[in-house]
């Protein structure tokens, strides 16, 4: 019997390792964009085209390479930065493993351009799926290209599960985010069909988050520094009344390296949840420096995630750190005793003279419960024939028991409005109670959703339009939406820099916080990715219905709540919100009976 054992050839041994290494365009960016940064560039150009499909290409002014180790860079585990097992914890920059190129390079064709300063001439390099089809010199620039064209060409089935255009190329923005933020000395270029989508000039660590996520961030940013034996702590947080429910900046860096931390973010949640409501989430761009001994970043493929050796102590110097933020800067209420002006308590005085205090008048013979124009005294037990007088109020008009049964009727229904949440009325086999925010929300969202299904919007010109500018990762997904919020009602007009103006709003908005909605139809989407065309409809139209709707507590006239039951029983799916939130509740008269034997 022949052996069944054999190793696997180079060229498949790379396919294996790039699917751990290389798993969608983004990771192709965070792997050249990083070893850029690694030789030294002070500028870096990051061109896509078709979120990465096609091209995936970064120019940088680094040292460049010469040409045998252009060659090497392209072998599995070939690496500058580790000669040694005790090299691993003491690494500070990004790339080490040597896996990167070679995996790149084994499902794409890569094309590399480099030269070093003081070398007569560069290198061009040309593989595909593993195998150089070309070396030779060329002239070019100090510095490196890496072109990567065709991903996944020799493995259809991983190019065939990558997501939409939209959503990969957010995940190369996100990518690009995360670079930009720990690198602020130097610029950055990013383009994508060769249009500009972010141009960063060197800057320091405030401006390049003002530069990224938009100005309005401003005057919401409260910095962190924190010194001490184990770690120290930089960057800043968000005030408190900037935190919102989704669309937040939450960033956590170590060594200058992002990454993903649950136990660390609850730290810094735990510092605000005294001074934000629930539910919402603070901004925060946090660096932590470590001794690398004290860390493990080999744990995962991609090294976002980090094992750490003082993990509670650094937890507790976290979250000291952000609360000793938010009070220096006065985020949180506090009493001053120490300040100049300061209102003076006054002192006791055993000379001083008072004026009396006022005499009280009481009539004990007053009796809240007796009208005088209709003296039945309440203070007693109400005898039967008492509850209607006792009932009767400015929100029932006073009528007959006869005109009352008459009110319950099928021919005519009482609407019950019940603490501005709830709409009751009677049914033939019980009582409906209807949650009136949630019946709009549904009436709202289906006439929505018709209206981008028949493309046709009503919209309700703005007197003084107003201007919205989107982050970066809000502007990607922004051309995708443009159709669905016209039908909707939004007349938007590109203003260039990601800005527009809002010239028209849906009709029974006119008092609503536009640009907030805007920001948070937008925002949602870019949280939950949507892939598929009808999901994005879904998704603007239930949050678009969500700020429309009443809100509770607001008073409905006798016709309005009608018009809106009306409606509520017209829709295809009446009991349930389009997330299958609970509607109406029906207490059959079997119930009613049994509650009163």
């Amino acid at each position: 019997m022949s052996d069944i054992i054999h190793l696997l050839s180079d060229s498949i041994a790379n396919q294996i390792a790039a699917g751990e290494v290389i798993q969608r365009p983004a990771s192709v960016v965070k792997e050249l964009m990083e070893n850029s940064i690694d030789a030294g560039a002070t500028t870096i150009l990051l061109n896509v085209k078709d979120a990465g499909r096609s091209l995936i290409q970064v120019v940088d002014n680094g040292k460049g390479m010469s040409e045998t180790d252009a060659r090497m860079a392209f072998e599995r585990h070939a690496t500058s930065k580790i000669t040694t097992a005790d090299d691993l914890f003491s690494l500070r920059t990004m790339g080490f493993r040597g896996e990167a190129l070679a995996s790149i390079a084994a499902v794409a064709q890569v094309e590399l351009k480099t030269a070093r300063a003081g070398d007569p001439s560069g290198t061009l390099l040309l593989i595909s799926a593993s195998q150089v089809e070309k070396q030779q010199p060329i002239a070019t620039n100090v510095g490196s290209i890496f072109s990567v064209k065709n991903l996944f060409f020799n493995v259809p089935a991983r190019r065939k599960f990558l997501k939409s255009n939209e959503t990969e190329l957010r995940n190369i923005l996100n990518e690009f985010e995360r670079i930009v933020l720990v690198n602020p000395q130097i610029a950055f270029d990013f383009r994508h069909n060769d249009t500009e989508i972010m141009n960063l000039p060197a800057a320091n660590l405030k401006q390049r988050i003002l530069n990224v996520f938009g100005k309005r961030l401003e005057t919401q940013l409260l910095s962190v520094h924190v010194e001490t034996s184990l770690v120290s702590v930089a960057g800043f947080i968000g005030t408190p009344d900037s935190s919102k429910k989704r669309g937040n900046l939450q960033y956590f860096f170590i060594n200058n390296r992002y990454m993903r931390h649950p136990y660390f973010h609850k730290a810094v949640m735990h510092a605000f949840e005294q001074f934000i409501p629930f539910g919402e989430m603070p901004n925060y761009f946090l660096y932590l420096t470590v001794d690398p001994g004290s860390i493990d970043v080999n744990i995962h493929p991609t090294k976002t995630e980090i094992k750490f050796e003082n993990e509670q102590a650094i937890w507790m110097i976290i979250n000291a750190a952000v609360k000793e933020a938010i009070g220096k800067t006065n985020a949180i209420p506090s009493l001053e005793f120490d300040r100049e002006g300061a209102v003076d308590m006054p002192v006791y005085n055993k000379q001083a003279t008072f004026a009396d205090p006022p005499k009280i008048n009481l009539n004990t013979h007053y009796n809240p419960f007796k009208n005088s124009q209709n003296p039945v005294d309440y203070s007693s037990k109400p005898a039967a024939d008492q509850w209607e007088k006792l009932y009767r109020d400015d929100s029932f008009p006073a009528k007959t028991n006869a005109a009352q049964t008459e009110m319950l009727t099928e021919e005519k229904k009482a609407i019950i409005s019940y603490k501005g949440k709830y709409l009751i009325t009677p049914l033939k086999s019980g009582l409906s109670l209807i949650d009136r925010y949630r019946a709009h929300v549904r009436i709202l969202y289906d006439e929505y959703m018709q209206r981008m299904r028949e493309k046709q919007g009503v919209s309700q010109g703005a007197l003084f339009p107003e201007i919205i500018s989107f982050t970066p990762a809000q502007a990607t997904v922004l051309p995708f939406l443009l159709d669905d919020l016209a039908y909707m009602g939004f007349d938007l007009s590109d203003l260039g820099n990601h800005s527009y103006s809002i010239n028209g709003i849906p009709a029974g908005l006119e008092s609503s916080d536009i640009v907030g909605i805007l920001q948070d139809m937008v925002d949602k989407v870019v949280e939950t990715g949507c892939e598929v065309k009808e999901e994005i409809t879904e998704t603007l139209a239930l949050t678009l219905a969500r700020k429309a709707a009443f809100s509770y507590g607001n008073i409905l006239s006798e016709e309005e709540a009608a018009g809106l039951i009306a409606k509520l029983f017209a829709s295809s799916s009446p009991n349930y919100t389009p997330d299958g939130k609970l509607i109406i509740l029906v207490i059959p008269e079997e119930e009613l009976l049994k509650r009163f034997k």
